[in-house]
Parts: C-alpha cells; structure tokens; sequence
C-alpha cells in the first residue's frame, strides 16, 4: 500500500482529526446533532447480517464458491497458529527516480545499502518492492527495461534479504508534491490525452488517471492491445526476466488491481483535494465504456429508465450519509430495487476485473507455485474503508465497489474468487484501535478487520498483513502483533511493513522496532 491510498486519508487520533479534515464547523455540528435522530446511521455493535437476494445481472453466472477447492486446502492452517510470522518493509516512497535521459535510477543507492545491512541485522525476513508498469514500460509498447529491477533484486538478494513484489499497474505521481511519482507508461498517457475515457470518471466527468477503467479490459485501445493484454504481457515478461530468482527470493507477489495496486475505484481521491476524510466519496463508473456497459445490462434485466446513469442522489465526495438519500432508507435508496440493481452491478465488475487478472497471473506463475519448499505465493491487496462502517449503508465502502451493508456481506464473494485462483488476500490497519478514530464519524476498522478475517477463513484464504500509518510506539506495534497473531485465527501468512524511510531508523523508533521484529519471529 502506498501514500495516497484510501487508508492514508486520516491518522484517526482525536488530536490529529481536527487538523487533517477539511469539514465546516456548521456542517459538523448540524451532523453531531442530527446523528441522535438517525434510523439507518445509528451505530451498529453488532452485526447480524441477513442477506438481501438478488439475481444476478453481471450477464453471467455470478462467481460461486469452489467447494472442492477448499476442501483441498483443509490443512492449509494447521499448524499456522503457532508459526513465525515473516516481516518484509517497504522500500522508500523517493527508491526511484527517472534520469534526464529518461533511464530509471536507483536514488541514494549507498544510504540504501546501509539501510538494507541494519534491516537484515534486525531480523527483517525481506523487502516489499513495488514494480512499477510506468518504469518497466515507459515509452514503447513491449519496450521492457528490466534494468532497474535487476540491480536492485541483486543488492537485496546479496543483503540475504528475500522479496515481496508488488506488481503496480497504477501511478503515484499525484502522491506528493514533495515526491517524484511514478505515471503510467508515457505510451498510455499520449493515448488518454486524445481518449480521457481509458480511465475511471465520476459523476460530473472528472477523470481519475492513476488507473485504467476496468472499461476497457476487454477493448484493444492499446497499440492493438486490451488492458488485459498489457497486464498479461507484463506479467509474463516479468516471470521471464527473472525466473531464477522466483520462489527463491522472490516469494510473494501482489497482483495490482486499481489505484494504490487496491482492488476498488477510485472513490476517495485524496491526492488532488477532490475528497477528504471522512467524505463518502463518489461513484466512478462514468466512462463512455462502463456507461455502455451498464446500459446493456439494464435493458436485459428489462429496466431501461437504469440505463443512463448512476445513482442521481448519492451525494458527492464530501458528503456525509445523513446528507444523501441514496443510503438511507426511503425511495430509490440502497435498499430499493434500482439500488440492489446498481450496486450488484458495479461491485461484479470489480470482481470481474480482478478476476480476469488474478486468473492470467495464476496461468503464468502457476509453475513457481508448485514446488512446496521454494513457492511463489500470488496476492491481491484491498483497501480498508472503516469509516461509516457502523452504518446500515456503509456508503465510503460502497462508492468504492465493496457491496457491504448491514444486509450483505460484501467480502465473501471478494473472499469466494481469491480461492479460486489460490491466491492470498493482504488487508490493512493492523495498526489501528477502534479508540483512537473520531468516533463522530461512526469508524471501526476493527470490526471490519474482523469481518474479512471470518470470511477468509469461511473460503481457506490466506491473510498478510500491513500497516497504514507509520507507527513506533508500543500500543501500535503491540496492536499488529496481535493482528498477526489473533488467538481466535490462523496467523497471516506475512507481514509488510509501510515503510522504510529515515523515521524508522532513529533513536527511540529504532529501539523499539528491533524487539518487535524479533517478537514477530518468534514462534509461539
């Protein structure tokens, strides 16, 4: 998970809210007033979910269980409970740079080393790299430039380090205006500025150009190409390139699926001041091929007046869900036929998406996963919306395409496909409390945790784990440990921690990350 991701939105302390929300005064109080009198947004400690049924409209059979599957992996836990727990960090946000000349460097490579030296010294398992689409294929389509990546898996591999790669088909470049980001391939970006609908719009035509549209997956737009195609020639140029390293050092690798390498939309854009925390944020199905989409399926299910458009009262990125009547609970709400229409509909494609990608990158990896003493494990990563999940609506996990209410639980399906394709599922906030979110705005990230660990375990899925806010303090680390060692759950197959950079190796912060990694390799 990168800066800039959902998770990044609020440090979610009572002293920190005030300064990181951008919310009126008016506005706050009029909702803390309010909020005595809600019926749909009143907190729920408990969640006994009955489940809505719908039939499906994704145009074929929905994804279904793979009971035998699961089965299979019975034993996959056994022994999990009592097992270490192997941590990777994540490489500096500033690692990677491109030169004058339009070659990929290696930023500080000597500080890196050093850095890399004290980790290992320290007990880290490995490093979490992200491998980025816009370095490796920058300028020319099928023009792969591996060389970036293989002076740096050398330098990590010579360290005695092993690796967790993630495989970014997204940009950062609107993370920080104090970082060089990393674009999509400049190729890509010359085709968006003729054809802005290759990438997610909302509501009012704003589009979001961290990440294709799951739109086009299936168009060839690219030089002759679908997306799915690029993803899938990517991919197999990677095991390629460094087949021997694969399951050697290279031991997990996390499929990118959206925005920040996320499974969702891009509902919440905190980079560009669109949203701020806790905003619902905002439905982003509005290119010309979701929109095309979306019409057809609504004349199958015999719903024309569906065709044309999303929810026309779901509010805007800022909003609160008091203010919006799409997730209450009176006509044309979530609730309402027209809202389970809509809703199956944008979640399934989603799910669809990742998929169709998740199942190319079992094809082409499907040899490193068999040796079971050098394996290669496949993952893909969600993003965790905890604020409004004590809500009936849960609009902020809604606008992302997580079809998870009160009523459904939109994680098993999620959880459902990943088994599938035997690949794991790497969630964050292991670091944060319940007590130390703005309780105004109804959050529990510890509940949501939770929630997708049963499902998880209900379809033999595989957990990693990482953190979203930085933490050195004794309360924080002591809270991912038990995250990762859950007396009432299997432990996570791995933990990765966000990130390395000059915080983590000073006095007291270093002094307290030691013990906490020798804890996490600690067998209990």
């Amino acid at each position: 998970m990168i800066e800039g991701s959902i998770g990044m939105a609020c440090k979610c302390s009572s002293s920190t809210v005030e300064r990181r929300c951008v919310i009126s005064s008016n506005k706050l109080k009029e909702f803390c007033f309010n909020r005595k009198n809600l019926r749909n947004v009143s907190t729920v400690l408990v969640f006994k979910r009955s489940f809505v049924k719908w039939r499906s409209v994704s145009g074929r059979s929905r994804i279904v269980s793979m009971d035998v599957r699961e089965k299979s992996k019975s034993t996959l836990f056994e022994s999990s409970k009592h097992k270490r727990v192997p941590l990777y960090v994540m490489m500096p946000i500033d690692s990677f740079g491109i030169d004058t000349t339009g070659t990929p460097r290696i930023r500080k490579i000597k500080a890196l080393t050093v850095s890399l030296k004290a980790l290992k010294l320290a007990g880290v398992h490995g490093i979490a790299v992200e491998v980025w689409w816009g370095v490796v294929e920058r300028f020319f389509p099928h023009a792969y430039n591996w060389s970036l990546y293989e002076q740096l898996f050398k330098l990590v591999s010579e360290m005695g380090l092993k690796l967790q790669v993630a495989l970014s088909f997204h940009s950062n470049v609107h993370l920080s205006s104090r970082v060089q980001g990393i674009s999509l391939p400049q190729w890509i970006i010359e085709i968006g500025q003729h054809n802005k609908d290759i990438y997610y719009r909302d509501q009012n035509g704003f589009p979001n150009a961290d990440y294709l549209t799951l739109g086009v997956d299936n168009i060839p737009l690219f030089s002759g190409r679908t997306a799915l195609q690029c993803y899938e020639d990517f991919i197999h140029s990677f095991a390629n390139k460094f087949d021997s390293l694969m399951g050697t050092i290279i031991e997990e690798v996390c499929v990118g699926l959206g925005p920040s390498g996320e499974l969702r939309y891009p509902a919440h854009p905190l980079q560009d001041g669109r949203w701020q925390f806790p905003g619902i944020g905002a439905f982003q199905c509005y290119d010309k091929y979701m929109m095309e989409d979306l019409r057809a399926v609504a004349w199958q299910e015999g719903k024309p007046d569906w065709a044309n458009k999303g929810p026309p009262n779901a509010g805007d990125y800022n909003s609160f869900p008091t203010d919006v009547p799409f997730f209450e609970e009176g006509e044309g709400s979530f609730l309402s036929d027209y809202g389970h229409f809509f809703l199956e509909w944008y979640s399934d494609r989603l799910l669809r998406h990742a998929d169709a990608v998740l199942e190319i990158a079992a094809k082409l990896l499907k040899k490193y996963q068999e040796d079971e003493q050098n394996s290669v494990r496949v993952m893909a990563k969600i993003g965790l919306l905890y604020w409004w999940y004590q809500t009936l609506s849960h609009p902020a996990e809604l606008t992302a395409g997580y079809y998870n209410t009160a009523f459904r639980d939109g994680y098993d399906p999620l959880t459902s496909m990943l088994s599938r394709h035997g690949a794991a599922l790497q969630i964050s906030c292991f670091e944060m409390m319940d007590n130390e979110t703005p309780e105004t705005f109804l959050c529990s990230p510890e509940s949501l945790l939770q929630q997708i660990k049963i499902a998880s375990k209900k379809r033999v899925i595989e957990l990693t784990g990482r953190n979203t806010h930085q933490r050195f303090d004794e309360a924080g680390l002591k809270q991912i440990h038990s995250n990762c060692f859950d007396s009432q759950a299997e432990a996570v197959r791995s933990f990765t921690y966000f990130r390395m950079n000059e915080k983590i190796f000073r006095g007291e912060n270093w002094n307290n990350f030691v013990p906490f990694v020798r804890r996490m390799n600690t067998e209990l």
